[in-house]
């Protein structure tokens, strides 16, 4: 569980809670659900006509890494190849070939097979090059559909501050229904701003990070198994690859 997420969500709601109330405002005023029908709905509807299906599924299923992280064992990859570079030289490539079914990561199945399979080094590489720039691809994908809602978000939210201010000038002759339309006008602001800054743009950024740890934990995978095809010393292996854990 990613610990320094759930705080700084827990910070942000407070600090402006605590705020609205030390002003002298109350915590209800800022509850419109007319104003986040309109910021959310608007931003939802934008983000999905710029997304194409996959990706946008994609997001929404990465949204639970702000909290619970992906895997990321960098350390237990590396222990990994230096065992298999050790093995290696002791019975030949041959001798990896029990370890493949044994992989639950296709990506690392697929450089384990080419491997026992006497793949050449830089096809091995090349190869696991592409798969790399393919995942990395589509997971930056998904991540934008959080980078495209903090974009619209605050644009939707000044959307709605001018509907609710047509709302208050057709409704001029009758002061009773000025304050919903006021209230859904600035509030639906405070959601569009809130929204982007507190919540959407923070969330495209922790999930860009995860995906940049996973992209390098596949990258010391590719340079790991690429030396055992060269047949290096595992010991000059380890020292190559220890860069990655820094």
């Amino acid at each position: 569980m990613d610990i320094i997420s759930i705080l700084g969500i827990f910070l942000s709601l407070v600090a402006i809670l605590v705020g609205q109330v030390l002003e002298g405002g109350h915590i209800g005023s800022l509850l419109q659900i007319t104003a986040f029908m309109i910021v959310i709905g608007g931003t939802l509807g934008a983000v999905m006509l710029q997304t194409h299906l996959r990706a946008f599924l994609d997001g929404l299923s990465m949204l639970r890494w702000v909290i619970q992280p992906p895997r990321v064992a960098s350390q237990e990859t590396l222990s990994t190849l230096l065992d298999w570079s050790q093995k290696a030289r002791r019975g030949g490539l041959l001798a990896l070939e029990p370890f493949i079914d044994q992989q639950n990561d296709l990506f690392q199945r697929r450089g384990l097979q080419m491997l026992v399979d006497g793949a050449e080094p830089e096809i091995l590489r090349e190869t696991l090059e592409l798969d790399l720039q393919s995942f990395e691809r589509q997971r930056l994908d998904a991540t934008k559909v959080w980078t495209a809602a903090g974009g619209y978000s605050p644009t939707i939210g000044i959307l709605g501050a001018v509907m609710g201010l047509i709302h208050v000038m057709e409704n001029l002759s009758d002061p009773s229904k000025l304050g919903s339309g006021i209230a859904v006008a600035f509030v639906a602001t405070i959601y569009g701003v809130g929204g982007a800054n507190l919540f959407f743009l923070p969330v495209a950024g922790k999930l860009r990070y995860w995906v940049g740890r996973q992209v390098q934990d596949k990258e010391l995978f590719i340079h790991g198994i690429v030396a055992i095809a060269n047949g290096e010393n595992p010991r000059i292996i380890e020292a190559k690859l220890q860069g990655y854990l820094s």
